[in-house]
């Protein structure tokens, strides 16, 4: 679940790309990296750690161009840790190109093994980003076989071919040196990717791709529309535009977990208010509680900072009760969820909370999250809330239980680190010491969303329903991903900073 920004203008763009990474810096903690085009030169840098340690004074100043490319990383697959998997990637044939990859691909090693077979590629680290930069520039060489220069057709072309071959989840972000920048998005629009613009004194327009539409307005551009499933679109490093439908059966099935958990609530994504969709979140699952437990039990309502404050504020609305944020949020600590290791999650739950403890004493507490995954900080946060006086403690989760492994880029990938796998909620709430456990329903969460554009065909609603939008998962793949060791690379840590000369055989 990393976050990819892209932009061609008229002006600088390194510090607009480092201002966009911060803005996204939610969608990943592990690494960044940016990559600026200069004629024919490319600039990187690229490391682990959070955008603001990562990029130093120095590192700006040879971010050098007017076009660029960056992200931010959340590890899903390959070695976490180490910056040899910083992205984004480069290959240097044809033209020298640079990818940056949100979500995971489910196909990797057959595409791999095509690779070294037909096109003698080497693939070089863990991560299906790097194989899907090579199927890409394998496909650009192929398309203009013997001819020494790009047209934007050949691009497109590039891509459509790619689409048939390459099955997961991408939103994807490159710079092909001396022309201009590619973004695309897979056929079903599992990731999200947006497009922005803004216009100059001189009337010329400068373009963004973005995970999120939040990097917009701080940065002065305003958000155009969606890229579409399967859609790709290319901007000349001369400001030309051009679109394609890349895709043979595109379907808008957005990934469900990005409105209830990953995306910021000050986001728009295919068309729909994050922050109303957690508010109506909150509406059904008020419902749902009332359904499930004796109200007049609840004293007060209380959200986990910070995701679930919209669905907990509606939620109090409608039962009538008071609502109070007795937990407070060390900020500076990442979010625990995207937080490699379990140990490194429980942990960081401790050092990010801590409760007010007038706000629990002797009061039976709603505690409102935006899901429960692998309970580690549920079970933590709900101790810590009866050590701060709690009569009772019930939870109540915007999200229904998730039960199925994530194959589409979120790091819950065996269903042993589920606490829901094989559990009723009331064996969830023993696991997690609650007096009882409240889950949204399913229908009711994609209604919501779905309420706000109607246009959404469906969703990835795979880790809670176990149906996978790509339909190549089966129990098979779930055996083979849960024995595969984690991070399989072993290249060496350390920062990556380097300018690329590209010798693009041009006319």
């Amino acid at each position: 679940m990393c976050g990819v920004l892209g932009m061609v203008a008229f002006e600088p763009v390194n510090q607009l790309l480092y201002d966009g990474l911060q803005v996204l810096q939610h969608r990943g903690q592990d690494a960044a990296g940016i990559v600026t085009a200069e004629g024919e030169m490319l600039h990187m840098h690229k490391d682990t750690g959070m955008v603001r340690d990562v990029f130093r004074t120095r590192d700006m100043r040879n971010l050098v161009g007017n076009a660029g490319i960056a992200h931010v990383r959340y590890p899903t697959a390959g070695n976490a840790g180490s910056s040899a998997e910083a992205q984004p990637f480069y290959v240097n044939s044809p033209f020298g190109i640079v990818l940056a990859h949100n979500g995971n691909l489910t196909n990797p090693e057959e595409l791999e093994a095509n690779l070294c077979r037909r096109y003698l590629r080497h693939i070089n680290t863990g991560s299906d980003s790097e194989v899907l930069l090579n199927v890409l520039a394998s496909e650009l060489q192929h398309v203009i076989g013997s001819r020494s220069k790009l047209e934007v057709g050949d691009v497109f072309d590039a891509v459509a071919s790619l689409n048939r071959q390459v099955r997961g989840a991408y939103g994807v972000v490159a710079l092909i040196a001396g022309y201009g920048m590619l973004a695309f998005r897979d056929p079903h629009g599992i990731r999200p990717l947006v497009l922005g613009k803004s216009t100059d004194e001189a009337g010329r327009t400068a373009y963004m791709v973005s995970s999120e539409s939040i990097v917009f307005p701080g940065l002065g551009y305003e958000l155009v529309r969606d890229i579409a499933p399967g859609e790709a679109v290319f901007i000349g490093f001369n400001g030309e535009f051009h679109s394609r439908q890349c895709a043979e059966a595109p379907r808008l099935l957005p990934c469900l977990f990005e409105y209830v958990y990953f995306a910021r609530p000050d986001s728009v994504m295919n068309g729909v208010s994050v922050y109303q969709a957690r508010l109506d979140m909150g509406v059904t699952l008020a419902e749902k509680v009332k359904r499930s437990l004796r109200a007049d039990e609840i004293d007060v309502v209380m959200p986990i900072p910070d995701t679930s404050r919209p669905s907990a504020l509606q939620l109090a609305m409608h039962l009538g009760k008071p609502y109070r944020e007795g937990l407070i949020k060390n900020r500076y600590i990442g979010r625990t969820f995207i937080m490699p290791g379990q140990a490194t999650r429980k942990k960081s739950v401790r050092q990010k909370l801590n409760p007010i403890d007038s706000e629990f004493a002797g009061k039976s507490i709603l505690l409102v999250d935006d899901s429960i995954v692998r309970g580690t900080t549920s079970r933590e946060i709900v101790e810590m809330v009866r050590a701060a006086g709690a009569r009772k403690v019930y939870f109540a989760s915007a999200a229904p239980e998730v039960r199925y492994p994530n194959v589409y880029g979120i790091d819950m990938p065996t269903r042993a680190e589920l606490i829901a796998n094989g559990r009723s909620a009331e064996q969830i709430a023993a696991e997690i010491s609650a007096d009882g456990v409240v889950f949204q329903d399913l229908d009711d969460l994609e209604n919501v969303v779905r309420a706000l554009n109607p246009a959404i065909e469906g969703f990835d609603s795979s880790c809670f329903n176990g149906c996978y939008a790509t339909g190549d998962i089966d129990e098979g793949y779930l055996k083979r991903l849960s024995d595969r060791p984690k991070g399989s690379s072993t290249a060496p840590a350390g920062q990556m900073e380097h300018s690329i000369r590209v010798d693009s055989l041009r006319e």
